[in-house]
């Protein structure tokens, strides 16, 4: 009799299969409350598997299924998100901790039109079963892959009897990472830049994730709305500004409350918060003065931190920036009534796997971007944070103006904006740089609101920029 499965599509893949240890517990004891920190553990872990190379075969209940065509991308992937479930865990009581318990196998899966199964994935799921909470369990042509190039201590379990397996499997696990420290977490960029992720606490205890990279002088890019560490590294709508700042300063990039990698979940999303991560943020640094650069959103936040704290800024820029939030340089029912649909669209329409709402946004801030820039944008939108929380970010700083403030603003000041910005008036960037004394007003040739690699501004954003920073 023929087998089959021997018709349809093998190959060779990582798998990585995690869940949640003693999860049914959690629920019984507060089911709404296990939910709802479960979701937002999600929100800042299922992007990983994205970046690392993998895609989502299954996320039922507590659980994660997902394939990878790199077995040191699976690798990766794993510690990563166990580096940030540790923070994350920091200041949760130990009883109510979500610790994930992470199996990585290599072997042959099966292809149908509707699912993805075979040995490779069942063994997979059993070492996930015999992790440590909070720990990695991965079989031997995974440690024999992975073991060299990862900098963490495997431990050898020996031959390990795992259910509905036939043949024993021979184990090595990572032990859980040290949750009683913060750690951040080191990855490899092009070229011989690190990038340094790191956590710290806001007043409120909401976690905020920063990065360094670079060496030089310290220049801060205050947080805005959407951006995530880790994906805009990749992303060719920034990586190629970081690139170059990173060779000449260290830049310091956060996410803001409630995207990113930073806390998801949130319940706070004011100017006052914005403002008071951006003081966590350079205090966890350990810069007493730097150089701040804002922009679009964040221009707003980095306004009220020099007012405030004007002997900690040496020097501060802004790109596309403006003094007035959305809602304010709204002039007509029409326009006030695009901006209320915008936010609607948010909020209904961002998660969707069909970008065609993010696309609305996508050509404010790139409307010059090819296809594949296109794409990227859609795409950080979509796991930089959830429709709400984007919306809510946006509407933080919609109703502001800080016009008034502007002549407290004491430090050496540059200010530049493209021509035919699509997102933010080049007005309103003159306005900016009419209101702060002795600033420096730059025009840059273009439409998009994020310049991108190959545009003349970008070239002349980094001239100004590093002419300025110098003086």
């Amino acid at each position: 009799m023929t087998d089959e499965s021997s018709a349809l599509p093998r190959r060779l893949a990582a798998i990585l299969s995690a869940d949640i240890a003693g999860y049914s517990r959690l629920t019984t004891e507060d089911e709404a409350g296990t939910v709802r920190a479960l979701k937002g553990h999600q929100a800042a872990i299922l992007p990983m598997i994205g970046q690392h190379g993998g895609r989502i075969i299954d996320t039922a209940g507590d659980g994660i299924m997902a394939e990878f065509p790199s077995v040191l991308g699976a690798a990766r992937c794993a510690i990563e998100m166990q580096t940030v479930m540790a923070t994350r865990n920091q200041d949760v009581p130990p009883a109510r901790r979500m610790l994930f318990r992470v199996g990585i196998n290599l072997g042959d899966v099966i292809h149908d039109e509707t699912r993805v199964y075979g040995d490779g994935i069942n063994v997979a799921a059993r070492l996930q079963e015999i992790a440590d909470p909070g720990g990695i369990c991965v079989s031997r042509p995974v440690f024999d892959q992975v073991s060299h190039a990862l900098e963490v201590k495997f431990d050898a379990l020996g031959p390990k009897t795992l259910k509905n397996i036939a043949r024993p499997v021979d184990a090595f696990a990572i032990p859980p990472v040290d949750r009683g420290a913060r750690r951040g977490t080191g990855t490899s960029m092009s070229g011989a830049l690190t990038q340094d992720i790191r956590f710290c606490a806001a007043p409120d205890g909401v976690q905020i994730a920063y990065s360094m990279i670079g060496q030089g002088p310290p220049l801060v890019r205050t947080g805005h709305w959407l951006t995530h560490l880790k994906f805009d590294l990749e992303s060719p709508i920034w990586r190629h500004l970081y690139r170059e700042l990173a060779h000449d300063y260290t830049f310091v990039r956060y996410d803001a409350r409630g995207s990113g990698l930073s806390d998801r979940t949130v319940d706070d999303i004011s100017f006052e918060a914005l403002v008071s991560d951006l003081e966590v943020v350079v205090n966890a640094a350990g810069f007493d003065r730097f150089a701040l650069l804002g922009i679009s959103q964040g221009s707003l936040i980095s306004i009220e931190y020099v007012r405030r704290h004007p002997e900690r800024v040496s020097h501060l820029i802004f790109y596309g920036g403006m003094a007035t939030g959305r809602n304010k340089r709204a002039r007509t029912a029409a326009e006030r009534e695009a901006n209320a649909a915008m936010m609607t669209l948010m909020r209904l329409g961002w998660g969707n796997e069909n970008p065609a709402f993010r696309q609305l946004f996508t050509s404010q801030f790139v409307p010059g971007g090819t296809k594949e820039q296109a794409d990227w944008f859609n795409e950080l939108q979509r796991i930089s944070a959830s429709g709400e929380m984007a919306a809510r970010l946006s509407e933080a700083t919609a109703d502001l103006d800080l016009t008034p403030l502007l002549p407290q603003v004491r430090v050496p000041t540059l200010v530049l904006h493209a021509r035919e910005d699509a997102r933010v008036p080049f007005e309103a960037g003159r306005q900016l740089a009419a209101g702060i004394s002795g600033a420096r007003f730059v025009p840059l040739p273009g439409r998009n609101h994020l310049f991108l690699e190959t545009e003349p501004a970008f070239g002349q954003f980094l001239e100004h920029t590093r002419a300025f920073l110098a003086g």
